[in-house]
């Protein structure tokens, strides 16, 4: 990698250190979202270090929508065993089954919008004052108005016309009772940032971001492989494709790419020339030009 682009990666590696520093300092009980993708994998390695050799301080939370690719809670119980940190799991079963989020019905049906009402859930059962998220700016139009710091109020909402300054990198983690923060330290990384870092620090990735061949069914100009989530419609049929998939969600709405990248370093490149972003194959964030923005005052990540 030449000298430019690892400085540059060490710059961005220092800021969310100290965004996650200033998170252990602000608040009593902050907690880490994982959800077993790329950008949350970045965020914990991030966190692990920014404390070695002492315990990280925050406690792990993943939103479990029970739509989840097996290969992600593999790697997701894997590596919290691997680093013996403590895992709290929201589920978005139970959300359902206790009468506080309704499933969806159709052929197109999705979980990921449910996950607001679990994660609210679970920040108010554990008392948590603050969640990291591994949101970036270049993802999407909603997450680009983020702050590092996000102040949510006591329904859980974020008003993203009423935002803080963070000039000089001063963040106000200032709430009153019954509200909590977000923090987004990797706000200022792109994705290929993220592959760019995975490489320099050899960190192991899920092996569904590695190009493989799975059944999958196109749809709506999306690749959706075969899930006991996803039914056939009318003229459609399962074909046995070589891909990989570039975001890691629920397997009823998250696209696949065609794709031959089967190292970091052909990642790396693929995505350096792609000009397509990672979320343009996610059936969930077409639903209309303001589906995440929507989601993101209501609770979502």
């Amino acid at each position: 990698m030449q000298t430019y682009y690892m400085n540059h990666i060490r710059e961005l590696e220092s800021e969310s250190i100290f965004v996650i520093r200033e998170v252990a300092a602000q608040f009593d009980n902050p907690v880490l979202l994982f959800s077993g993708g790329k950008d949350s994998i970045i965020m914990l390695h991030l966190a692990v270090k920014a404390f070695r050799p002492a315990i990280m301080p925050f406690t792990i939370l993943h939103i479990d929508t029970g739509h989840n690719f097996p290969e992600t809670l593999e790697y997701r119980d894997n590596l919290m065993k691997k680093l013996g940190l403590k895992l709290v799991v929201g589920s978005v079963q139970k959300s359902i089954d206790d009468g506080r989020a309704f499933s969806e019905q159709g052929p197109n049906q999705s979980r990921n919008v449910l996950q607001s009402v679990t994660l609210l859930d679970t920040i108010a059962e554990y008392g948590f004052d603050c969640a990291l998220g591994g949101g970036r700016r270049d993802e999407e139009k909603a997450r680009a108005k983020e702050r590092f710091f996000s102040h949510r109020d006591d329904f859980g909402q974020w008003d993203p016309k009423n935002q803080r300054p963070e000039l000089w990198n001063l963040f106000n983690g200032r709430k009153r009772k019954g509200e909590h923060f977000r923090v987004f330290p990797l706000s200022n990384w792109t994705e290929l940032d993220i592959w760019q870092y995975a490489m320099l620090e050899n960190i192991e990735m899920p092996v569904l971001y590695y190009t493989h061949k799975r059944e999958c069914v196109r749809r709506n100009g999306v690749i959706l492989a075969k899930s006991d989530y996803i039914s056939l419609l009318d003229g459609e049929e399962w074909e046995n494709l070589q891909i990989r998939f570039r975001t890691i969600g629920d397997m009823s709405c998250t696209g696949a790419s065609i794709s031959d990248a089967n190292t970091l370093e052909e990642i790396i490149l693929e995505v350096a020339a792609s000009r397509i972003t990672e979320r343009g194959g996610r059936a969930d964030d077409k639903t209309s030009e303001t589906s995440m923005e929507d989601r993101k005052k209501e609770g979502y990540f």
